[in-house]
């Protein structure tokens, strides 16, 4: 409410500036200190809830290394669900406002129903303005045909959160809850698990988003748009979580400069994009170690590329140029996997043991048959189940990929098809009902 209510008013402050008589200076300055105090007040609150213990307990570590003890209180914080997103969110409005890409909201209900609207608040996408604002202004009839695609992008949307992200997760939690009990291939398919997990929870909680909006008569942004089909890391944060890297971008990537400054410059302000990107998922060491790892890729990347040139663009033969592509592909998994390990951990000392675990290949035959599976929590018909669902996902993910709409797809089909391909993911979801109490993983963010 805060929040709201700070932007909502630097909206309408920057608008009555625009509007004045004053120089053309004083209206710069006016509308600078404008943005400026919104911003504050709002990274304020943020860095309160979400950050302010982190922060004294890494100043306490710093001083310890200088052999300064220190007595840091410890702030009993209730985290407000969904903090990150809707401050993000608040805060692009106030940017949009002062680079006069919108106009300032007057009706606050109105902005606050932007700022706070239901399907999106706790766990994005992190919406803009110039998207979001300006359908909740017009008016909106019930449509059918939106109210059918809506609630099909739901089913799609559970399918994928329940039936697959929740399964994985008991695979994924038993491991991680006791890592020195488990060996180097048991940890590979668990992180392996972990890489399809925390795609299809967040996935699933935006498509799910998506519907809901989209049964309302609003269009949501994309946040996904199938990124382990990525062949580079910097392609990769073009289709994972969309709504956040293009904040990023936006909003402190080209401010700072950007790739307009020199290579050096840009190579830092990346790694601090980056940095920040991290920090926004988490209180914890872990996260930050998990953005810097993506941004020190991005620029051996870009090294890569500026010495070699891009080779995919003088590769002529089409099946050489598929398997180059292929390689890439899997490089660039390979990479987000191994980035994921310091996500999942609880510390980056689990990390590393995970890590390290990971390069010897130990209960390979064990766990090829079968057998190492079974004792990471997940019984042989969780097992069935879960194959399915992955199956169905690649195929939907290779669709999209070709530019084919699954719905439309399926919608196109003859009546038995489509309920049978409806009632097969129902089914799916029932059985799978027993492992709904795990929250969206994004929830914590």
């Amino acid at each position: 409410m805060t929040s709201t209510f700070i932007t909502y008013l630097s909206g309408i402050v920057m608008e009555r500036i625009k509007q004045s008589d004053r120089e053309e200076n004083k209206k710069i300055k006016l509308k600078n200190w404008t943005v400026a105090a919104s911003f504050v007040l709002n990274i304020s609150m943020l860095f309160y809830f979400k950050y302010i213990n982190f922060a004294l307990d890494v100043m306490t570590d710093i001083l310890g290394i200088f052999h300064i003890s220190v007595n840091a209180p410890t702030f009993d914080v209730i985290l407000p669900v969904g903090i990150s997103f809707y401050i993000f969110q608040a805060l692009s409005y106030t940017m949009d406002v002062y680079r006069d890409e919108i106009y300032a909201e007057k009706n606050i209900f109105r902005y606050a129903l932007f700022v706070s609207f239901f399907p999106q608040l706790v766990a994005g996408p992190i919406e803009r303005s110039k998207n979001l604002l300006k359908q909740l202004a017009k008016p909106n009839d019930f449509d059918y045909t939106n109210a059918r695609t809506g609630l099909l992008m739901m089913l799609w949307g559970y399918f994928i959160k329940v039936v697959m992200a929740d399964r994985l997760a008991v695979l994924v939690d038993t491991v991680y809850n006791d890592v020195s009990a488990y060996h180097g291939m048991e940890l590979i398919v668990a992180n392996l698990f972990f890489t399809i997990q925390i795609y299809c929870d967040f996935m699933g909680y935006s498509i799910i988003a998506k519907g809901a909006a989209k049964y309302l008569g609003y269009n949501l942004m994309s946040n996904f748009e199938m990124p382990y089909f990525s062949t580079s890391i910097k392609e990769f944060w073009r289709r994972w979580h969309i709504s956040l890297s293009s904040w990023l971008r936006d909003y402190l990537y080209i401010p700072l400069g950007g790739n307009r400054k020199g290579t050096a410059r840009k190579y830092v302000n990346l790694l601090l994009t980056f940095f920040v990107s991290g920090l926004w998922h988490g209180a914890n060491i872990t996260f930050v170690v998990w953005g810097m790892f993506h941004g020190i890729c991005q620029v051996i990347e870009d090294i890569f590329r500026m010495i070699f040139g891009k080779i995919s663009d003088r590769i002529k033969n089409v099946a050489i140029a598929r398997v180059w592509k292929g390689i890439n592909v899997l490089k660039t998994f390979i990479l987000a996997a191994i980035g994921w390990v310091f996500f999942r951990a609880s510390n980056i000392s689990q990390a590393i043991q995970v890590l390290k675990a990971s390069v010897k290949l130990d209960n390979v035959s064990e766990v090829l048959a079968g057998g190492g599976i079974y004792n990471l929590g997940i019984d042989k018909m969780g097992l069935i189940m879960l194959g399915i669902a992955v199956l169905l996902l690649f195929v939907v993910s290779i669709m999209r990929e070709n530019k084919i709409n699954p719905i439309e797809w399926i919608s196109s089909k003859h009546f038995v098809v489509r309920y049978a391909a409806y009632w097969l993911i129902v089914v799916l979801i029932i059985f799978s009902l027993d492992l709904t109490g795990k929250e969206f993983i994004y929830f914590q963010f």
